[in-house]
């Protein structure tokens, strides 16, 4: 019966305490931010596993597939994968330029009539929009107007270079590849840590 009486003081006490106490500690503590755990959201939505480029197979394909388009190129002047690319671009966003990269010479150039002319267009084909769904939720943050600008001087170019154009994209897979890479995975910043030790 006395254990009884000590736990229940006990009991009431602790309630007390933590009526007293915590409570006011809970209600005066900073919320998140409003939007804070969309962005870290987002972020992580336009990343890959850097494991996606590591399959020999899939790599030695794409190189291929890139090098044997490459002896019908015509126009060593032009290049539609390059720096030109990032121009204005924030480096937070061009994971998501990638994609829609990588979705238009899926589109427009793999998935056309290249698939028959070249071997391996199929399976490069699908493996890049494998990754291209796996970048579903990737999104653009800010102003999106030099994003767009951008794909569209790129798309005027392969138009511009007709049939030619294509083949230019098909032999820029390897650079494609790359890029898509280093955008996406986290292996420069990794290769940063390490420069830094």
């Amino acid at each position: 019966m006395a254990s009884l009486q000590v736990l229940t003081k006990n009991f009431s006490g602790w309630v007390f305490f933590c009526c007293c106490c915590c409570l006011p500690l809970l209600l005066t503590s900073p919320l998140p931010l409003k939007g804070a755990g969309l962005a870290s959201t987002a972020h992580h939505a336009c990343r890959l596993r850097k494991v996606n480029f590591q399959q020999p197979y899939i790599r030695n394909r794409t190189y291929t597939l890139a090098k044997m388009a490459r002896v019908s190129d015509e126009d060593t002047d032009n290049r539609l994968i390059g720096q030109q690319i990032y121009v204005n671009v924030k480096e937070s966003n061009r994971c998501y330029m990638m994609k829609r990269i990588v979705e238009i010479v899926v589109k427009d150039v793999l998935l056309t009539e290249a698939k028959d002319q070249y071997p391996y267009v199929e399976e490069v084909a699908q493996f890049l929009a494998s990754l291209t769904s796996e970048l579903s939720r990737c999104k653009f943050s800010g102003h999106r107007e030099h994003v767009e600008k951008n794909l569209e001087e790129m798309k005027s170019k392969m138009k511009q270079l007709g049939e030619n154009g294509k083949t230019k994209a098909i032999g820029e897979l390897d650079l494609l590849f790359d890029y898509l890479e280093n955008a996406c995975t986290d292996a420069r910043r990794r290769e940063g840590t390490r420069r830094k030790t």
